[in-house]
């Protein structure tokens, strides 16, 4: 199809131009997504080397070598070469085989909550699109599973990209989204059946759709409709009175926030339990949070006095898209530490092409396969994310009291 400008009539018609492009686009990009990825097709998972298996497990690789020579818990596929590996449901069989025969009465290879241990929600947020924040909450959500988690991720964002890293197509599926939890009139759902399987084994996802707008428009309508606005002014509790009836199926929720400060966001970070503010290094994206953060502070006050909740276990804000060689992004990185100090996460999550090249294909890099990139360039990007999580994983547990 031929849409090159004619510059006699192109801007004649601006409306028909640019929707005859929009649905010139839109045919392009569903052709694309239906060649890689069928309406019908179910997403699957690889296996994990053993090395890899052991790290999550959080053994060394000759403790799990030497359990699947004495035929000791789920037994690994073997290679002709001796090469074995695992299944995401395989590991968490051995982490429960483990919890029940390991030799140490200190360590504890189930990391579910206990006792009074509460639910961990982390809303994941930032102002700006482009910051690495839905690509953030999915790799959290699944490494968080991969380390024996018990995860629900709520996709907030009605353009539905953590639901798409998850194998769900809001065009085709036609999933409920969390606005059927969320919303005003007599035809609110339970959360519990909203929520989906992935094929991670122990994390869980509510996916979005582009209802989820509907509330930031319902929301306002209620707060000025008499006879309802006691019910608009505490929107804020509806995604707490959501969760309370499957929270104990879970140790973290992870909310992937949509890039601006609306009913949506204004509920999860009143429901939150922790918050991480992802930002590109940059100065223009500085800038922007910078906006982001004195709006949120303004917004969220009124919220505090008319009775939300404001107290967090703990905030950070996440470096991502960094890279190290970039003296001006190094600069603001600094900049950063010596504004804000211990908030900023220690690790940085670094600027990638296997993280982005996984995403063409709608996956994170935990299900890739380190053949199938150049390893140097996975291997980096891979300690890159166990540093991050592993960081953000310890300040959970921190929140439950443990060391």
């Amino acid at each position: 199809m031929n849409i090159a400008p004619a510059f006699t009539s192109a801007l004649a018609d601006f409306d028909e131009l640019i929707l005859k492009q929009g649905g010139e686009l839109s045919r392009r990009l569903q052709k694309h997504r239906l060649d890689s990825f069928p309406p019908d097709a179910k997403k699957t998972l690889r296996s994990f080397q053993l090395s890899e298996a052991a790290s999550y497990l959080g053994i060394s690789s000759g403790h799990l070598k030497n359990l699947s020579l004495e035929g000791k818990g789920p037994q690994p596929a073997v290679t002709s070469t001796g090469r074995r590996s695992y299944t995401a449901a395989q590991m968490l069989e051995m982490r429960h085989w483990l919890d029940r025969n390991g030799r140490s009465d200190v360590k504890k290879y189930v990391p579910h909550r206990r006792g009074t241990e509460h639910l961990q929600i982390i809303a994941v947020v930032n102002f700006k699109g482009g910051s690495g924040k839905t690509t953030t909450a999915a790799h959290l959500g699944q490494h968080l599973a991969l380390t024996g988690h018990r995860v629900l991720a709520i996709d907030l964002d009605p353009q539905a990209s953590l639901s798409a890293l998850h194998g769900f197509q809001p065009e085709v599926d036609r999933d409920e989204s969390l606005y059927e939890a969320l919303r005003y009139d007599d035809h609110r759902k339970p959360l519990s059946v909203l929520i989906k399987a992935t094929n991670l084994p122990g994390l869980d996802i509510v996916p979005a759709a582009l209802e989820l707008q509907e509330f930031e428009y319902d929301t306002p309508l209620i707060l000025a409709e008499k006879g309802t606005r006691d019910l608009g002014r505490v929107f804020f509790t509806r995604l707490d009175s959501a969760l309370a009836e499957v929270q104990d199926r879970y140790d973290v929720v992870v909310l992937d926030c949509p890039p601006q400060l609306g009913y949506l966001t204004l509920t999860a970070l009143s429901s939150a339990t922790a918050v991480l503010i992802t930002v590109h290094p940059q100065m223009l994206d500085v800038m922007s949070m910078c906006q982001f953060l004195l709006m949120l502070g303004e917004i969220l006050n009124p919220i505090k006095r008319g009775g939300g909740n404001m107290n967090l276990d703990w905030f950070r804000y996440l470096v991502t898209r960094f890279e190290p060689g970039d003296g001006p992004q190094a600069q603001m990185v600094d900049f950063m530490r010596v504004i804000f100090g211990g908030f900023v996460l220690k690790n940085e999550m670094l600027k990638s092409t296997a993280i982005s090249d996984a995403g063409i294909t709608k996956q994170t890099l935990y299900e890739v396969e380190r053949s199938q990139l150049t390893r140097s360039t996975y291997d980096r990007a891979m300690e890159s994310l166990h540093s991050v999580n592993g960081e953000i994983t310890s300040l959970v547990h921190q929140a439950w009291g443990r060391t």
